[in-house]
């Protein structure tokens, strides 16, 4: 299968039954546990921009949908816009509604309110993965080679068919599966891996090679490799405590995993042509819904965890902005000063306009329309 055989009209419905949901679910995650706190949300609005559609329910928040589908807002009482910058005139309300507006609230509240967005996008992976886990079983493939590729860093340090790898870079290895999250991503550098071979046990140190892959899409992407191939799966059924195990295991991998990633975007090791925005995950999410629901579910999870994990940075405009403000808060037992705050919100603004800038751009290459441009010019 190549791009081409995916139909246009996928992107966009895939697109939208990714976000959609997982936009609902983030501001779910405030707006209830805002009602909770006894703090009255005035709107819940999943995109942006003009109303296409809304109604008011019986407790007077506007439930709304916003023709621009790149994200979602819960404006509460006191709030002065979409990203909970207090109004001033909050403090002049009657004692009655001034309690339930979201700055009167004490600032542990008002941090379980913004953390609950993102918990909730985890929460919302976890149970995603445990389902599955129930549904189809759990594979599990010990780390034991059962193939050594000729010429690969694994044969040319002498690594056999049989060998169980015990650790790398002393992260202990339990399944096969986790050695790609521990050498696939690490863009090749020097791995230590402890080895057992029969009763022996060693310990040798090797450089992954980087390797260049086309997937069946067309969409090229970067790997490091040792050359080694596992046995076959072992398929085993699981009940609901175990599946939620295994539900929050590979949710907590793919959290060290995106960190991981972030911090080589911030110090320079991995270039930030590699970052995606919209139109990526657009033409992700159409891939995986050709392949079938269940791949389309699981990509979800996947960025279910990254709008999480993202959300959490300490940029103001994000929650974790609002977090790091409210620790202020708690630590200095007052806020910070509304100049710094104000400050704050404008470098935030720029940096993520920035952000947004570089991923376009990153996102129109990736479909070719640079290289359409250059064409036409040449």
């Amino acid at each position: 299968m190549n791009m081409l055989d995916v139909p246009l009209w996928l992107y966009p419905i895939a697109f939208l039954a990714v976000l959609g949901p997982l936009v609902f679910v983030h501001e779910y995650g405030h707006y209830i546990v805002g009602r909770w706190c006894g703090v009255k949300a005035d709107t819940f609005s999943i995109g942006f921009g003009r109303k296409i559609l809304g109604w008011t329910d019986k407790r007077g928040t506007e439930w709304k949908i916003g023709w621009l589908p790149l994200g979602g807002y819960v404006q509460f009482a006191g709030d002065r816009d979409a990203v909970s910058q207090p109004d001033a005139s909050w403090q002049h309300l009657p004692a009655e509604q001034k309690s339930h507006t979201f700055p009167a609230q004490p600032v542990w509240k008002r941090m379980l309110i913004v953390l609950a967005g993102p918990v909730t996008n985890f929460l919302f992976a976890i149970a995603i993965f445990a389902v599955f886990a129930m549904i189809y079983g759990v594979g599990r493939t010990l780390p034991v080679i059962g193939k050594v590729d000729a010429g690969r860093p694994a044969a040319e340090a002498g690594l056999l068919a049989g060998d169980r790898i015990i650790s790398v870079d002393g992260q202990s290895i339990e399944l096969f599966t986790d050695l790609p999250r521990a050498i696939s991503f690490n863009l090749a550098k020097p791995a230590q891996l402890v080895v057992e071979r029969g009763s022996d046990r060693f310990t040798l140190t090797l450089k992954p090679q980087m390797i260049t892959e086309t997937d069946a899409f067309g969409n090229r992407s970067q790997r490091a490799i040792l050359g080694i191939w596992p046995g076959e799966p072992v398929y085993t059924a699981v009940g609901p405590v175990e599946a939620l195990r295994v539900g929050v295991n590979q949710t907590v991998g793919i959290v060290r995993l995106t960190g991981s990633i972030m911090q080589q975007f911030l110090t320079g090791q991995r270039s930030i042509k590699e970052m995606g925005g919209p139109v990526k995950i657009a033409k992700a999410s159409g891939e995986a819904a050709s392949l079938g629901i269940e791949d389309l579910i699981l990509f979800t999870a996947f960025i279910s965890i990254n709008l999480g994990f993202i959300n959490l940075l300490p940029l103001p405009m994000l929650d974790g902005g609002h977090l790091a403000f409210y620790a202020y808060e708690a630590i200095r037992r007052r806020p910070a000063p509304a100049q710094a705050q104000e400050w704050a919100f404008r470098f935030g603004f720029a940096a993520i306009v920035t952000l947004m800038l570089v991923v376009t751009f990153n996102d129109l290459g990736s479909i070719g329309v640079w290289d359409g441009i250059a064409r036409l010019i040449g």
